[in-house]
C-alpha cells in the first residue's frame, strides 16, 4: 500500500469465473466516503457508502467483463480492487421462484413448429420471470447424449464444500466437459465423484431424483472419445423408440437448469437438498455455459439480437440432437429445452428447430 492511500476494497461479489445479476457487495477502509464502480473503463455507479460494508446493484454490460471498486476517502485519496472474468447478466433476470402457468398462445405456436418438423421432437419453455411458458411432449424419453454432463457438473461441485480453484483438475474437467463436451472429462468426474463411472452415473441419478426428475437414466459413462402438477402441460404424446442407454426428458433437463439458474441465488430446491452445491457454484456453472463451444441451436437466431445472451448445454448423437439454455434479454430470462429424434439420423433441421423455438419465445415474451 502507497503511504498515504487507504486500503483497497474487498470484493464478496462476484467472484471472477462467475455469472452476476450486478450485485456487488464488499467491504472498505473506514472512512471510505464513496465507492465507484466500472466495468472496464465504463462508469456504472458513483455511490456514497455508510459504514464499511457496501452492497450497490448496478447494471452489467451483457459479456464477459472486469469489473474494479474504487474507494474514495477523505481529500479524495482512492483506492482500487478488480476482479476479471464476470459474465454479466440483467438485472431483471435475477432468480425469483413463480409458478409455471400455460401460456395458450405461445403454445399453438409451438404445435406449429412441431408440425413442420417431420420427425419426432420434445419442448418445453418457460418464462422464469413471470412464470408463462409452454410444452410438446415433454415427458417423453430420449437418449440423452451430452445433456446429462450438466447433471455430471452439478454433482461434482455438490461433492466438495468449495468451488475448484483455476487451474486444478477439477476445474480442468469441468470447462472440458462443459465447454468442450468432452466424454473422457465426463467420465473422469464421475469417477472423482464416486471412485468409477457406473456408481458416478448412479449418484447423478440419485440428484435428479432429489429435484424430482424422475424421467433421466445416468446409466455410467460415455463413450471414449474416438413438475408434473405443473399447469403446462408435462405429457409423453410421442415416445421414441431406441435401446437401453442415458436418457432424459425435456422436463428433467428444463428442472435441472431452472435449479442451477435458482441456486445461482441461494434460492430452490438445489441449495435446499445439496446445500454443499453453493450459490457460488451455481453461478460458476452458469458462467461455463456462456463459454460453450457449440453455436447455431437455440442462439440460431436470437444471438443477432442486440443483448441477448444464450447460456446453454447441447448434446448430440447420430440420432438424437439437442439443446437446453437460458436465454437472457434486458427484460429477464427464459428457458428453452428442445429436444430431437430421427432414427435414420439428425441434421441441421434440428438445430433450425431449436433457434426458431428460441426466437418464437424470445418474441413472445418481450412482447
Amino acid at each position: 500500500m502507497i503511504s498515504g492511500l487507504p486500503p483497497p476494497p474487498v470484493i464478496v461479489q462476484p467472484a471472477a469465473y462467475e455469472v452476476s445479476y450486478g450485485l456487488v457487495t464488499g467491504w472498505v477502509a473506514q472512512g471510505t466516503q464513496r465507492i465507484v464502480i466500472r466495468a472496464g473503463v465504463q462508469k456504472l455507479t458513483d455511490a456514497r457508502v455508510t459504514g464499511r460494508h457496501f452492497t450497490v446493484r448496478v447494471d452489467l454490460p451483457p459479456r464477459e467483463l472486469r469489473l474494479s471498486v474504487t474507494a474514495v476517502g477523505v481529500g479524495g485519496r482512492r483506492s482500487t480492487s478488480r476482479v476479471a472474468n464476470v459474465v454479466g447478466l440483467p438485472r431483471a433476470a435475477a432468480p425469483t421462484a413463480r409458478s409455471p402457468r400455460l401460456d395458450r398462445a405461445l403454445a399453438a405456436r409451438i404445435r406449429g413448429l412441431v408440425a413442420g418438423y417431420g420427425g419426432t421432437c420434445a419442448v418445453y419453455v418457460e418464462n422464469l420471470i413471470d412464470g408463462s411458458g409452454a410444452a410438446w411432449n415433454a415427458r417423453a424419453r430420449f437418449p440423452a447424449a451430452s445433456t446429462l454432463k450438466l447433471a455430471i457438473a452439478v454433482t461434482a461441485l455438490a461433492r466438495d464444500d468449495d468451488a475448484p480453484a483455476p487451474g486444478t483438475l477439477t476445474d480442468s474437467l469441468l470447462r472440458r466437459m462443459l465447454e468442450d463436451s468432452d466424454n473422457d472429462a465426463a467420465d473422469e468426474l464421475e469417477v472423482h465423484v464416486a471412485g468409477s463411472t457406473s456408481a458416478g452415473g448412479h449418484r447423478v441419478d440419485e440428484l435428479m431424483e432429489e429435484l424430482g426428475l424422475t424421467d433421466t437414466l445416468m446409466y455410467g459413462g460415455y463413450e471414449r472419445d474416438l413438475a408434473a402438477s405443473s399447469p403446462i402441460p408435462l405429457r409423453a404424446d410421442d415416445q421414441p423408440s431406441f435401446a437401453r442407454g442415458k436418457y432424459t426428458s425435456a422436463r428433467d433437463l428444463a428442472g435441472l437448469l431452472r435449479a442451477i439458474w435458482l441456486a445461482s441465488d441461494g434460492r430452490g430446491p438445489l441449495r435446499t437438498r445439496e446445500p454443499s452445491f453453493s450459490a457460488g457454484d451455481a453461478r460458476h456453472v452458469l458462467y461455463l455455459l456462456s463459454r460453450v463451444r457449440d453455436g447455431g441451436k437455440l442462439d440460431r437466431d436470437v444471438a443477432r439480437t442486440p443483448g441477448v445472451q444464450v447460456l446453454h448445454k447441447a448434446g448430440w448423437i447420430s440420432v438424437v440432437r439437442h439443446d437446453n439454455g437460458l436465454v437472457f434479454w434486458r427484460g429477464g430470462v427464459f428457458l428453452a429445452t428442445v429436444l430431437t429424434y430421427r432414427p435414420g439420423g439428425v441434421g441441421v433441421a434440428s438445430d433450425v428447430l431449436a433457434g426458431r423455438i428460441a426466437a418464437v419465445a424470445l418474441a413472445r415474451f418481450r412482447r
